[in-house]
């Protein structure tokens, strides 16, 4: 049932749009979560009316996006534009992209004519996204999962150019901080995974040692290399360093090395040494996780393998990070036994410091005792909401967010695929208020949480995060525009506590407008 509030209001006037005029920002005064509380209560205000909750939400700052796959962060259109950039041809019927001459093994067209035939790249939007899914006649499931092969050669040697639009919208959303997923690789890691072959002895001693031999440095190296063009090609689009600087500059981009599950086990093996071996070199890959489909044949066969692939590497590199998505399942989508310890062996096993989606968490041997050992030891759930609703069909009341709250888990949003799902993360925020009725201050902590249990160096702002209080050296800095002396020397030696500072100041700017509350039909609120 959806709570009550005096604030809430039923029949919400044009006026009220009226009601957010944005003076200049001021410092909160006496209490210094009136702020807060002034803008928790607009928001109640306006609950029912979505086109100023959307307003509202946009402004509102957000922290960081810790869950993003780089590939799937891109819009259809875009994709198209890139395509026919490239020549690139496409099967009117199946809508899968291709480098190879038109019309040579199928009968495939120019992307380009896309723009003059409408049903066609309205088809292709609908292919490369989940736009129109129902009428696929897939499931969410499926069309999603799909969707990468069809349109994987429009982003293939544009990690530059995929960077700066993540940026983009990511500061047009009020985010700070990205961690994104994707895969570095070429010929050298191709070279090290034929001349490392399984061993049914399953020793990963032995094959750790054997692929080190093999080049894996190089492979190191490329991926490095590939990191560093695309950063420089995303600074050259958004003009970063310069007057004309795009705001996407400020947003700081690290990634997470990201392990294809469903391959075999030496690669498998390989690309999880790969992405250890990276993030012990290059400080902007900040750990790994495991993607693809958890209910395809091999993630689901080799699930106990790959955690122990985990456990061992971890051991050798105990200062990697490592994020894994887990319980991205539903009753029905595999056997119940595949239910019940995906997200325990993960944390247990695979030494995972934060989960992604655990949406079948409730469906875990002892789920009390598995979140209440989460809640103890700071085990953040990456909540994606749009994801799991056209994916797995869970929304509302049927998503375990308010269990993992309950339990005292820290949880923050995330976008997941933002281009292939149509969203954004202010969607995804609305979600939040509109189908788990979230409320002003448990989002203001889902962004704050956000940056706390990101892979970021260095020390926190915040001396307790559950009640987030400031560390001994800027208590007196609540509210403060300019940090004292003693909590300046820790933000100039802490990236994180500098992007946490920043997140604050951005959330005093917001409560420092003029949020009234707006008016019911007959009276007034105050």
């Amino acid at each position: 049932m959806r709570r009550t509030s005096c604030y809430q209001a039923h029949f919400v006037t044009a006026v009220a749009a009226l009601c957010v005029a944005m003076a200049p920002p001021t410092t909160v005064a006496a209490n210094p979560n009136a702020g807060e509380i002034r803008v928790e209560r607009y928001l109640e205000s306006v609950r029912h009316d979505p086109n100023l909750v959307l307003a509202f939400l946009r402004e509102m700052p957000k922290g960081g996006d810790l869950h993003n796959h780089l590939s799937g962060a891109i819009y259809a259109e875009t994709l198209i534009d890139w395509a026919t950039e490239r020549d690139a041809c496409v099967d009117p019927k199946t809508l899968y992209l291709s480098l190879q001459p038109c019309g040579m093994e199928k009968s495939t067209v120019p992307v380009k004519t896309a723009y003059s035939d409408p049903v066609l790249y309205r088809s292709m939007v609908d292919a490369f996204s989940m736009r129109n899914w129902q009428l696929s006649g897939q499931s969410g499931h499926d069309h999603f999962f799909d969707s990468f092969d069809k349109f994987n050669a429009a982003t293939h040697g544009n990690t530059g150019r995929m960077l700066a639009e993540t940026a983009v919208r990511a500061a047009s959303q009020g985010e700070v901080y990205q961690e994104l997923m994707l895969t570095p690789g070429g010929p050298e890691f191709a070279a090290v995974v034929q001349k490392s072959p399984w061993n049914e002895n399953n020793d990963l001693v032995n094959l750790r040692e054997t692929m080190l031999a093999n080049g894996m440095a190089n492979a190191v190296e490329a991926a490095i290399k590939e990191i560093d063009e695309a950063e420089a090609e995303r600074n050259k689009i958004l003009r970063c360093g310069s007057a004309q600087a795009d705001p996407g500059c400020e947003v700081v981009q690290r990634y997470l090395f990201q392990v294809l599950r469903g391959m075999p086990k030496q690669v498998v093996f390989a690309q999880m040494l790969s992405g250890f071996e990276t993030a012990m070199k290059d400080q902007r890959f900040v750990g790994l996780n495991l993607v693809m489909p958890e209910d395809y044949y091999i993630p689901m066969r080799d699930f106990p393998l790959q955690m122990r692939m985990l456990q061992y590497l971890h051991g050798v590199y105990p200062t990697v990070h490592i994020t894994l998505h887990a319980g991205e399942l539903v009753e029905g989508l595999v056997p119940p036994e595949g239910l019940r310890s995906h997200i325990r062996d993960s944390i247990y096993i695979g030494h995972a410091e934060r989960i992604g989606h655990g949406v079948d968490v409730m469906n875990e041997t002892r789920p009390a005792d598995l979140m209440r050992d989460m809640a103890q030891r700071k085990i953040m759930v990456e909540i994606c909401l749009t994801s799991n609703d056209v994916i797995l069909g869970v929304r509302g009341p049927h998503h375990p967010l308010h269990a993992y709250l309950r339990a005292g888990v820290p949880v923050s949003l995330a976008t997941d695929d933002e281009g292939v799902a149509r969203s954004d993360m202010t969607h995804e925020y609305l979600k939040g208020v509109e189908e788990q009725d979230l409320t002003y201050s448990q989002l203001k902590r889902m962004a704050r949480t956000s940056l706390e249990l990101a892979f970021i160096p260095g020390d926190s702002l915040w001396s307790d995060s559950s009640a987030f209080t400031l560390v001994k050296a800027c208590t007196t800095d609540r509210g403060s525009a300019k940090p004292s002396t003693g909590c300046q020397r820790l933000l100039d030696g802490s990236q994180k506590a500098r992007l946490q500072w920043k997140l604050e100041q951005q959330f005093r700017d917001f409560e420092a407008k003029q949020w009234s509350a707006a008016p019911e039909r007959g009276r007034t609120v105050q």
